[in-house]
């Protein structure tokens, strides 16, 4: 794997880490996104995919 294609997955994979982490200060304080629980769960399942992905990705191809 090309040493930028490596990059763009890890970036992704902390873009993916922020938003899960504002998800559970919504659901915590209901701050970001004035606490809609509904998205707040989604985004937390979707970041947790694109991190697995991303995870399993750059596991894979090393």
């Amino acid at each position: 794997m090309s040493k930028q294609i490596k990059r763009l997955l890890i970036g992704s994979m902390v873009a993916s880490g922020l938003v899960a982490v504002s998800a559970i200060v919504d659901l915590i304080i209901d701050i970001p996104y004035s606490g809609m629980k509904v998205f707040d769960i989604l985004f937390l399942i979707t970041a947790a995919i694109v991190i697995y992905m991303g995870y399993e990705t750059i596991k894979e191809s090393t």
